[in-house]
């Protein structure tokens, strides 16, 4: 924290009208094991009360709220030979990443521990968890509702409520923050007066209080709505969209088009689909009048995969973000993280994100498809434009990744293998979720095969069964069409 902000975070924690559970004054009181039991209770004290932290502070009287000062000195005290910080962390379950700060306040020298918010299960110290009641800090367990209480409130730490930004202006927050866009994007109209702007962030979880009448700017709103993401450190700038072409089939050929997207997801999605729709290759066709120029890849496919770059990445892998990579016979997407999911399973399963947050408001914008009908919609287009299957890839090794393929159009005859088997799966599943099954025919029409060489259709049907990708939907009768295997 910054000394202008932590001063501003303790004239609130004095000013407040009534003492609550979150907070607790000290004068000189820092033997260890009382210190252990007060993160243990006041972290969980701050779950019950769905604060992000709870705050110790030596140097205040407890009965006026006086500033009497403190000769406290963190890292001096030790216990059993060890520092302080350290014999505390050994003790805590589950890790707690407590703060002490020495504080130069104008009224005496003051030292405030910051506490974070239990997350995934009450804080224990030394194999026992603590509550706050009043001034006491008695054994959770002695609370039985209590405890039921808090484990109802307790929930991982979710990475779009974490702070991007903190302790900003108004003018601040309205400078980083594209709330004209917001406005746009949720369809309502724009507001004249700035703290009605700013509540309405605040509503959204795009910005929210911070101490001394300031603000902060989320995770979730900087992601979505910066103006300029590298305006924010490494964790957001490094997020930011990458799109490259190259003039041939490999990474080692020549770029001749590199963009990274300035602008949050929201603001800068529309603008970055339109980017890449203007430089895909396009194929000429003629109908009855007019030639029709039609792109490459189907617009619904591209748009579909770059929202789901963006909304299913792990947010917590540092120093990487999506890209787009355009090649001459393939267009890649590539987020960081493993799917939650099996790729096997992206038609037909309801999507899992680590963003709910983030999914939920490119939906709100319509930016993206209704949750599970995204990749069937890019299988479907793919199928109409007959291209081959695309293809969903996990990346082990170093930075792991989930990576969606399109590929550029290719005759049946010039697919390998494994596409034709890909393609039929996927076939099996889109007729499925759709309520019908595959037959030979439908299958046929997908690949563009003509009927002479139907009994080509019939070798890949073999040996995606074979593969165990798909089944007889009625043993009884084999011949009345297909579905997946976990059908």
């Amino acid at each position: 924290m910054n000394d202008t902000r932590t001063l501003a975070l303790i004239d609130d924690l004095l000013a407040a009208s009534a003492e609550t559970s979150c907070v607790e004054f000290k004068e000189n009181n820092f033997a260890p094991p009382v210190i252990g039991k007060y993160i243990s209770a006041l972290a969980n004290a701050a779950a019950l009360a769905e604060q992000n932290f709870a705050y110790l502070l030596w140097g205040v009287r407890d009965s006026d709220r006086a500033i009497t000062g403190t000769h406290f000195e963190p890292d001096a005290v030790k216990r059993h030979g060890q520092p302080l910080a350290f014999w505390l962390a050994q003790r805590l379950s589950p890790d707690v990443a407590f703060t002490f700060q020495i504080v130069a306040h104008p009224e005496g020298r003051l030292v405030l521990l910051e506490i974070p918010s239990a997350t995934t299960s009450p804080v224990e110290f030394e194999r026992t968890a603590y509550i706050r009641i009043g001034s006491a800090t008695p054994r959770l367990s002695d609370y039985p509702d209590r405890q039921k209480t808090l484990w109802g409130k307790l929930q991982p730490y979710l990475w779009e409520s974490g702070i991007a930004a903190q302790f900003l202006t108004d003018d601040d927050v309205l400078a980083r923050i594209d709330y004209a866009s917001y406005f746009a994007l949720m369809d309502q109209p724009l507001m004249a007066n700035p703290q009605a702007i700013l509540e309405r962030l605040n509503q959204d979880q795009i910005i929210t209080p911070d101490v001394g009448g300031r603000w902060n700017i989320t995770n979730l709103g900087a992601i979505l709505f910066a103006n300029r993401l590298d305006e924010f450190d490494s964790r957001i700038a490094r997020k930011a969209v990458r799109f490259t072409a190259y003039n041939g089939m490999g990474r080692a050929d020549v770029v001749t088009h590199r963009h990274d997207e300035p602008r949050g997801y929201a603001v800068g999605f529309a603008k970055l689909v339109e980017f890449i729709d203007r430089l895909l290759p396009r194929n000429e066709q003629i109908d009855q009048v007019f030639r029709i120029e039609q792109p490459l890849f189907p617009p619904i496919a591209l748009r579909e995969l770059i929202a789901n770059a963006l909304i299913h990445q792990d947010m917590t892998i540092t120093g990487a973000g999506p890209s787009i990579e355009l090649f001459s016979n393939r267009l890649e997407v590539t987020n960081p993280g493993k799917p939650l999911i099996s790729p096997n399973r992206f038609i037909d399963s309801p999507p899992r994100s680590r963003n709910e947050a983030l999914a939920a408001f490119m939906r709100r914008m319509k930016l993206c498809e209704e949750q599970g009908t995204g990749i069937d919609k890019v299988v479907a287009a793919v199928e109409l434009y007959q291209l081959p299957p695309p293809d969903f890839r996990v990346q082990e090794g170093g930075i792991e990744a989930t990576c969606a393929v399109l590929f550029a159009p290719r005759r049946f005859a010039a697919m390998t293998v494994e596409e034709r088997v890909r393609a039929c799966y996927q076939h099996a599943v889109l007729k499925f979720v759709n309520g019908e099954l595959m037959k030979n025919s439908s299958l046929r029409a997908r690949l563009g095969i003509d009927t002479r060489n139907a009994a080509q259709v019939s070798q890949v049907i073999r040996r995606a069964r074979d593969r165990q990708l798909i089944k007889v939907a009625d043993p009884k009768r084999p011949q009345s069409g297909y579905v997946p295997f976990w059908a």
